[in-house]
């Protein structure tokens, strides 16, 4: 074939483009088995989290294993229903999309050193993107454990501080039912009030952010609710 011809420069560009991306693909499906240990690694790890057990990636199987003792979904009366509930955490965003009837809410439950603590996944929307995390209760249904949360795009500095511990650490020993009310928590600007025990700090800078987290928080708690007030029910 004439190499000067433009045919032969059409063909040559084709061939090189297929043999490229057929070397992609393969190379996307070799490492995607990797890909979804690292997310189902980290998925784990925050899981353990929102229970104050801060562990390395090396032994978030091992500890994941030994401190989850239960894992199941329910739906919005609070009955269990068949799925996965830690596929389900890769999910919370299809989930959002579904009436409240239809979605699959997973539980887990964490036996630590301060007996059973039942931990819940949360989706949300901050300022620029998804924000979302883990909350753990106490037995009671009611008293924070502790939390997890994290973010696609805000702020570094601002909004993003949602992800650190300092934030964090506020949830822990916070209620969020005022009688039979599910009241959830707030997170206050210095300018507004709030009962101590149903209020954490907003971030510095972060309003909209610490907003779409306390919209979240209802949002998913209400969603939860039933299963919430049947298991504080049994306790009585």
């Amino acid at each position: 074939m004439d190499r000067n011809k433009n045919s032969y420069t059409f063909i040559y560009a084709s061939v090189m483009v297929a043999l490229v991306a057929g070397i992609l693909s393969w190379v996307a499906l070799a490492l995607k088995p990797a890909q979804q240990l690292n997310v189902d690694t980290e998925t784990k790890q925050n899981i353990l989290a929102a229970a104050n057990e801060h562990v390395s990636a090396a032994d978030a199987d091992r500890i994941y294993g030994d401190k989850i003792t239960a894992a199941y979904v329910v739906n919005s009366k609070g009955a269990k229903v068949d799925g996965d509930a830690f596929a389900l955490c890769g999910q919370m965003k299809k989930q959002h999309a579904l009436p409240e009837a239809e979605r699959r809410l997973p539980v887990f439950e964490f036996k630590g050193t301060e007996g059973t603590k039942y931990i819940f996944p949360l989706y949300g929307a901050g300022l620029w993107g998804p924000i979302w995390g883990y909350i753990a209760l106490n037995d009671d249904m009611s008293t924070i454990y502790g939390a997890n949360f994290s973010h696609q795009s805000e702020t570094p500095g601002l909004g993003a501080e949602i992800s650190t511990e300092k934030f964090q650490a506020q949830f822990k020993g916070k209620n969020i039912f005022e009688g039979e009310t599910l009241r959830s928590i707030t997170v206050a600007k210095s300018n507004e009030s709030a009962p101590a025990e149903y209020r954490v700090d907003a971030i510095s800078g972060g309003t909209l952010t610490s907003k779409g987290l306390q919209a979240m928080l209802l949002s998913d708690l209400k969603s939860y609710e039933a299963f919430l007030k049947n298991h504080k029910s049994e306790e009585k």
